[in-house]
């Protein structure tokens, strides 16, 4: 049977860069592997990243937004079959927005994807300097991720202090509570190591993951629950002025709760940008799109548009 894994990340945690190792990693070991980018967002630059940097190595396949969970759904057991029927060996599910985690493990249980898949791994990345006051919502999304999977992989921890990682560790078993989660952290649930310095062992513990099936109060997310993604075309900017646009978004409290500034910039070539509260990445990229995308709570798009601007 074709193996699947679920791969989760709250906001600007290192999602699409855990799994461009992870999947050069199974492509060295020599699998066919297929991934599907789940999105509710227009654009889906994750996807552009990942071909970029993963080319032709892998089959990359996207599940549209813009319609109800039920559509949804359909579109992502579509793919699920078209993939299926392709010989993988395995298949990455990275699904981005409002993803109700639940629905993977229902779709994988109907027919006749019940005869060609089994479950994998389901890996959560959480940021190791997590921020410490989220919404009720935020947590939600976190206690949903962390719940049924088999490691949680905490990023960027050679930017932290080990204050920051125990601090992080509290608030997702505090997030699991706060939904009457059942699930009850341990250490050895915690994938913990600088990404830049992963070995053989690490990437074969990570592969034996597995997953979790734990309860938890269910929380209704739509399209008004807060969260946002602003989408800025064609904008005339540099690197230099855009990293301080970012400074001045995350500082203004006028611009609302910023969790994530992503896309692309372009001067002779294209650069990706990726950033947070914490760190600001520029990385050249062979493509791109004229778009810079905000993600966040309660947002005002104007106050941020006039940084931008």
């Amino acid at each position: 049977m074709i193996q699947v894994d679920l791969i989760t990340g709250f906001l600007g945690a290192g999602k699409t860069t855990f799994i461009k190792k992870y999947v050069k990693y199974l492509v060295s070991c020599g699998k066919r592997v297929g991934i599907i980018e789940n999105d509710y967002g227009a654009i889906n630059v994750d996807m552009m990243l990942l071909q970029d940097a993963l080319g032709d190595a892998v089959d990359l396949e996207m599940v549209a937004g813009g319609c109800d969970a039920d559509c949804h759904r359909r579109r992502f057991k579509t793919k699920l079959i078209a993939l299926g029927m392709q010989g993988y060996d395995r298949v990455i599910v990275e699904p981005s927005g409002i993803f109700d985690v639940d629905e993977f493990f229902d779709v994988l249980h109907e027919s006749p994807l019940d005869q060609w898949y089994e479950i994998g791994n389901v890996l959560a990345i959480v940021d190791s300097k997590l921020e410490p006051e989220l919404s009720k919502e935020s947590d939600y999304m976190l206690c949903s991720q962390i719940s049924n999977a088999g490691r949680v992989i905490l990023s960027k921890c050679q930017l932290a202090q080990e204050a920051d990682i125990a601090a992080t560790k509290v608030h997702l078993q505090e997030a699991i509570n706060r939904f009457h989660g059942t699930r009850e952290l341990k250490e050895a649930d915690f994938f913990v190591k600088d990404w830049r310095e992963l070995e053989l062992e690490d990437y074969e513990s990570i592969l034996s993951a597995g997953y979790s099936v734990e309860g938890h109060v269910k929380l209704h997310l739509d399209d008004d629950s807060g969260y946002q993604s602003l989408f800025f075309m064609n904008l005339d900017i540099t690197k230099a002025e855009l990293e301080r646009a970012v400074e001045n978004i995350f500082r203004d409290e006028s611009c609302g709760k910023v969790f994530r500034v992503k896309g692309f910039v372009e001067e002779d070539v294209w650069y990706e940008v990726n950033a947070t509260r914490h760190e600001f990445r520029v990385k050249p990229m062979s493509i791109g799109q004229h778009v810079i995308i905000v993600i966040g709570e309660s947002m005002d798009e104007q106050a941020i548009g006039a940084h931008l601007q």
